[in-house]
């Protein structure tokens, strides 16, 4: 025969505690037996990691340096489009002058 589980000896201590009426004690322990059998323990909350400060030094210092590279870059572009644009001027008037003659 197979053995019984804790949540049926438990109603088995509850009915023979429940006939002996002056025995409070064993019917609560049999109540208390029975919900503890029926609600597993409840996992206890993963603790938050620890701030790690040389992490966003690492990820602050590689945006400033993207921004400085970036400023650098929108620069060289201001550069070449200011040096394009004089060419095409001096070329443009050096066009006009040789449609003239000079």
């Amino acid at each position: 025969m197979t053995e019984p589980t804790p949540l049926q000896k438990a109603e088995a201590a509850a009915r023979e505690a429940a006939d002996n009426t002056t025995d409070v004690a064993r019917i609560v322990a049999a109540v208390l037996a029975a919900q503890q059998n029926q609600q597993p323990a409840a996992a206890p909350a993963p603790a938050p990691a620890p701030f790690n400060s040389r992490k966003w030094l690492t990820i602050g210092g590689l945006g400033i340096a993207g921004g400085l590279v970036a400023a650098l870059f929108a620069v060289a572009v201001a550069i070449g489009a200011v040096s394009v644009a004089i060419l095409a001027l001096v070329l443009r008037s050096i066009w006009h002058d040789v449609q003239k003659g000079r």
